[in-house]
């Protein structure tokens, strides 16, 4: 939900035309102090492990979602990140062995149409290179909502250190495009500062936290849904602040997003939502 106000803040708040520059900004600071503070750093094959998932969760996919959000309307790039729980449901059986269900199926496909009509207009375009970065884009963030459930967090790591580590290393992979792409700009505002710092503190240190750790205690597939909650929130923000427009069409789209959040909590009997925890060493 937090993510969800990005794009008010983006165009109220922050410089125009600096998507690659709000991203970096969004990582970096947040990720080298939580590193500093939690006295956290990657080791051995957490190297490795560290930078795929920093690219998967913030590097490559944070690149991807502003370069769609460049190639096509807002409602479109919404609609073709939306196929990102399906990417989830087969790299889960791929990966950790879950199995399919129907309910995730019919969910997939009703929260799909109420993001569509949630955010689609009639005079919208598509461009190929738009679309397909897009559904890379919602195949770099599936990867690392499995990678994280599949790998957890290193021995002796908290959760803030973890958070930092990603963070971080998807901030170092941003920036050198940033500098080759957009550059720095000329002056920045007190309004822009806010921005910033607003997307750094809540949009990303308090966000990612609490995101990964629900990857850690949740099923796969009722973490990735949860996404679908970000386009509604920014529908309502907008007719709020913005003084958008709310149809009846867009009302319908908020009720299935919300109906589809619902289908995946839902456990068979017998399954526990939360998945159980490793018993942990004493400290």
């Amino acid at each position: 939900m937090v993510w969800g106000s990005t794009y008010l803040v983006t165009t109220e708040f922050l410089p125009a035309d600096r998507p690659l520059l709000a991203a970096t900004i969004r990582a970096l600071p947040a990720g080298i102090v939580l590193m500093l503070v939690t006295r956290t750093w990657p080791r051995g094959n957490w190297w490795f492990k560290a930078a795929a998932l920093g690219a998967l969760n913030i590097g490559l996919f944070f690149f991807l979602l502003f370069f769609t959000a460049y190639q096509l309307p807002g409602g479109v790039a919404a609609l073709v990140g939306s196929v990102q729980p399906l990417f989830v449901l087969f790299l889960g059986v791929l990966l950790l062995g879950e199995k399919i269900r129907a309910a995730h199926i019919v969910a997939c496909a009703v929260g799909a149409a109420g993001v569509g009509l949630l955010v689609l207009r009639s005079d919208a375009t598509l461009t190929i290179i738009g679309v397909v970065a897009g559904m890379a884009g919602a195949l770099s963030m599936a990867a690392g909502i499995v990678l994280t459930k599949r790998w957890g967090r290193p021995d002796g790591v908290g959760l803030l250190g973890f958070t930092g580590m990603q963070l971080a290393m998807g901030g170092v992979m941003l920036l050198p495009v940033t500098l080759v792409v957009e550059g720095l700009p000329g002056s920045v505002s007190l309004p822009n500062l806010a921005g910033f710092a607003y997307l750094s503190v809540i949009g990303a240190l308090a966000a990612y936290a609490v995101w990964f750790r629900g990857i850690q205690r949740l099923p796969t597939m009722v973490v990735s849904f949860l996404g679908f909650l970000s386009p509604l929130v920014a529908t309502v923000l907008g007719f709020v602040f913005l003084g958008e427009s709310l149809s009846g069409w867009q009302l319908v789209g908020a009720v299935l997003v919300l109906v589809s959040v619902f289908l995946v909590q839902r456990p068979r009997d017998g399954e526990h939502l939360e998945h159980p925890r490793k018993a942990e060493a004493p400290t």
